[in-house]
């Protein structure tokens, strides 16, 4: 099973697809993880739990 399919190949057997959706898809999932993470934090410092 490939990890990654590019545009032009003819495959079904793939996890990711190399286009604008999948990389969209992606930067937006870890930008919600950081900014979760941020918020932990930043309430660990508030109630001093850090």
């Amino acid at each position: 099973m490939k990890f990654v399919k590019e545009e032009d190949e003819e495959r079904g057997d793939y996890i990711f697809q190399k286009d604008e959706k999948t990389k969209f898809g992606a930067r937006f999932i870890i930008l919600v993880l950081v900014i979760l993470v941020g918020v932990v934090v930043a309430s660990g410092i508030h109630f001093k739990w850090y």
